[in-house]
């Protein structure tokens, strides 16, 4: 899941246009398949896709969510913001 995720912020970098080395802001969705991975390899994911933060929260609190298919059933909504 951490590597699913890291594959797809890269590619909402990408989409957004965001530099190389812009650093982000990332929220996911609080799920319950997702929270494990998310909490375990928080570093991870940060260090791959050069975040300044990683939280969790409710689909409410997310900007602009995208939503992204991680794999069959599994769905998480993601808001990433790139930092000024």
């Amino acid at each position: 899941i951490a590597r699913e995720l890291v594959n797809r912020i890269q590619n909402i970098r990408k989409e957004s246009a965001f530099e190389v080395t812009d650093k982000i802001s990332i929220v996911v969705e609080n799920v319950d398949e997702v929270l494990p991975s998310v909490e375990q390899f928080k570093d991870y994911i940060c260090t791959e896709t050069l975040a300044n933060s990683l939280n969790v929260d409710v689909i409410s609190a997310l900007s602009n969510p995208v939503s992204l298919d991680i794999y069959e059933d599994l769905v998480v909504n993601i808001s990433v913001s790139k930092l000024n």
